[in-house]
């Protein structure tokens, strides 16, 4: 009986050691919280790690270098090493890795969902609101060594966007929305005169027309064996978009998930009967919109204002070779909507964080790197080199991008018409901007709201049947794929087990399990010796 229970005891301590050793890892073993120095010693050197993200576009690289190399001159007891990522994913994916071994970057762009995920590490990131306001080193601060933005000039909106559970946890960087890059010349081609507004029906029906052939199997709109008239390049955005538009469930601020219902169902078997068409595919299917844009294949591509200068015939990044393109007159509109008197767009464009280091030091170095981005000139640089907009008043009212706004169309690079006219359409608009939830799990949400409309596309192409009953799977295998229902079940109830792995709920049962058959098993022995 003895050994019994030592074997059960030994078997507890080591399942309690190994849950309490996964969930440190997943994120509870944090580090301490970050204090303000009273002064930054100015004594020591610090090395500071950024991560970036780059479209291969070697004039936003050197934008950065620049920003670097004029940072390190002012403070040259600081080295700024930066390390470029192609995709913000990846960055991403790399952090939640180095996370549990505390070898996160010191300063990384990234989106508010997934900062969320960064903090179930404890104090993993750094919250700004007592750097924001502190009077050294903060906004405006006396000892800052360069001329800042105050709090108060950074756009409202775009502050705001950087706020979640009580707290600022990043600083914008560059705003932009998505706009509707159109090929006119066969808009009008097809009979049809853009609107003031632009709606879904009408991009629906100018599709579906624009994918009839010829008798030979060429397209009539521009005779050539290619055209895919609607493309969008994020599929999430678009159906976060609808949904918003529509006025339908996506998700609550505590993190309840309401995406699948009846008006989600309706939009995706709209889409349905539009691929059948052949009006519609989107970028993980069929490629860059802007490719097909620019060759005469497609009428209306939607990618971010960040991607403007892809677009058009003129478009100084164009893809494709010379003797592929063709000439067309470029309109660009907001996204499409159901009710063009009540826009609806998305906010997005990269923001800034900062994570927490045992250096307090270092920590403040980072915190000056950051202010250092919002400056004038690495604001108005960058901005320029894509359809981005400053995120302060200070750059956006500035004489230099004033003068920048003004002279569109003089060149097909730095005053390329299509990028200035992405650029204004967004601050005309920035009040029409919007964004999501932040929690742990938005960011897997945002993923199954676009895989959704990818599935049925796919599904639509391969000749299956997208009805009722294909919907309530699809619906199923998100909240699978995507664990959502970890998160908060379909109707939006509770997380169920907390926050530990699953590894250690596992771990725990099997604690449960082996005292339940201990005590079982003295049961049965004392009813054998009670009968002998």
């Amino acid at each position: 009986m003895k050994n019994i229970f030592k074997r059960a005891f030994a078997l507890t301590f080591t399942a309690v050691f190994l849950a309490l050793t996964l969930t440190s890892c997943h994120g509870s073993k944090g580090m301490k919280v970050f204090e303000i120095p009273e002064e930054f010693d100015t004594s020591r050197d610090y090395e500071i790690n950024f991560w970036a993200k780059n479209d291969t576009n070697k004039t936003q690289v050197d934008i950065y270098k620049k920003a670097i190399s004029d940072f390190e001159a002012l403070y040259p007891n600081v080295t700024v090493n930066l390390r470029l990522y192609t995709d913000y994913g990846r960055i991403y994916n790399d952090v939640i890795t180095n996370i549990s071994t505390n070898t996160t970057p010191n300063v990384c762009i990234t989106y508010p969902d997934h900062i969320a995920t960064y903090l179930t590490g404890t104090n993993t990131v750094v919250p700004l609101d007592q750097l924001f306001a502190d009077e050294k080193y903060g906004f405006g601060g006396s000892e800052v060594l360069f001329d800042a933005p105050t709090q108060e000039e950074i756009i409202p909106k775009f502050l705001s966007e950087c706020a979640f559970d009580g707290h600022y946890y990043a600083l914008p960087f560059m705003r932009s929305t998505e706009a509707c890059y159109i090929n006119k010349t066969y808009v009008e081609k097809l009979g049809y005169t853009l609107p003031e507004k632009l709606t879904w029906d009408f991009i629906w029906e100018v599709a579906d027309k624009a994918a009839q052939k010829n008798e030979d199997g060429t397209f009539a709109v521009n005779g050539q064996k290619v055209m895919i008239p609607f493309i969008y390049k994020s599929t999430d955005n678009m159906m976060i978009q609808m949904i918003k538009q529509k006025g339908s469930g996506y998700s609550t601020e505590n993190g309840e998930i309401n995406i699948f219902n009846d008006t989600t169902k309706e939009l995706l078997l709209t889409v349905a009967d539009h691929v059948k068409t052949g009006a519609f595919s989107t970028f993980k299917i069929s490629s860059y919109p802007a490719n097909f844009l620019n060759a005469g294949q497609c009428v209306f591509a939607i990618d971010s204002t960040a991607g403007a200068t892809w677009m058009g015939t003129d478009a100084p990044l164009s893809d494709i070779s010379e003797e592929n393109l063709v000439r067309f007159e470029t309109a660009v509109m907001p996204v499409p909507q159901f009710d063009p008197d009540e826009p609806k767009m998305i906010s997005q464009g990269p923001s800034v964080c900062i994570f927490n280091k045992d250096d307090s030091n270092e920590v403040l170095a980072s915190w000056l790197f950051v202010q250092f981005l919002l400056t004038n000139d690495v604001q108005i640089a960058y901005s320029q080199t894509e359809g981005y907009v400053p995120v302060t008043s200070k750059a956006q009212n500035s004489d230099e991008y004033t003068d920048y706004l003004s002279r569109a169309g003089e060149d097909n690079k730095l005053y390329y018409d299509v990028k200035l006219k992405a650029t204004k359409l967004l601050l005309d608009n920035i009040d029409n901007t919007f964004v999501t939830p932040v929690f742990n799990g938005s960011a897997s949400l945002r993923d199954a709201a676009g895989q959704m409309i990818e599935n049925v596309t796919k599904s639509i192409r391969r000749k299956q049947t997208v009805d009722d009953s294909y919907i309530n799977e699809l619906y199923f295998d998100m909240t699978s794929l995507y664990r959502l229902n970890r998160l908060t079940n379909v109707s939006g109830g509770t997380a169920d087990l907390g926050k530990l792995p699953q590894t250690a709920v596992w771990l725990i049962s099997a604690i449960i399990a082996a005292w339940v058959i201990i005590i079982v098993y003295v049961i049965l022995q004392k009813i054998k010796k009670v009968k002998k």
